[in-house]
């Protein structure tokens, strides 16, 4: 698998939103007691991450970088797409059916491969995520000589930066359910277990012939 990302799509159907709409800004304001609150405070501060809870509109699954682009790499490329995705300090933010976050470990636990699954991080009732901000963050080149370069111009891809890859842009975006995302986190076990696996078997019959 080539080492893609979702603004990278494979077919004109994938969604490539690097930013949120106002649908997809009304969806994310829902999850909070307050959503009023949540848009005055993007209004305010648009380039800046801001803290929401699971448990009513969404959860979400926290997953090592590499293992969840592979996993949004089967849901797109083999599945039935993915709901909202987002980059986080060097993690992918999997956004998902409220009770997922309680509901895939225990699926997890049945299955032959979640020995080779890293551990993933679920947020469900009573946790708070830190979503990217609505837009990606543009630093004021106009206030600077030409090529100079300042604290704001973040390499987007760099772990640090928080920033969409799949970005809300419906009031009601379709989410995945915990049996999809534990379909999800088998096939990229699979994935990354394969090379391994074949590589293991091939040394014995190297061995084997060298003798």
């Amino acid at each position: 698998m080539s080492d893609w990302l979702p603004e990278t799509p494979r077919t004109l159907a994938f969604p490539t939103a690097a930013y949120v709409t106002l649908a997809g800004a009304d969806w994310l304001a829902s999850a909070s007691p307050h959503p009023d609150e949540m848009h005055t405070l993007w209004a305010t501060r648009p380039a800046a991450p801001s803290a929401l809870p699971c448990g009513t509109a969404f959860d979400v699954i926290n997953a090592p970088a590499l293992f969840g682009r592979r996993m949004v790499d089967r849901l797109w490329s083999d599945g039935p797409g993915s709901g909202p995705v987002a980059a986080h300090r060097g993690r992918i933010l999997m956004f998902t059916t409220p009770g997922t976050a309680q509901r895939l470990p225990a699926l997890l636990a049945w299955e032959e491969w979640a020995t080779a699954v890293p551990p993933l991080l679920c947020h469900g009732s009573g946790d708070a995520v830190t979503v990217p901000p609505l837009h990606p963050r543009r630093g004021p080149a106009a206030d600077r000589a030409p090529g100079a370069c300042g604290p704001e111009d973040e390499d987007p891809a760099a772990p640090s930066v928080s920033r969409w890859l799949v970005a809300p842009d419906v009031r009601d975006p379709w989410l995945p359910g915990p049996d999809v995302l534990l379909w999800a986190c088998v096939r990229a076990a699979r994935s990354m277990a394969g090379p391994a696996r074949e590589a293991a078997a091939q040394h014995p019959v190297a061995m084997l012939t060298a003798g």
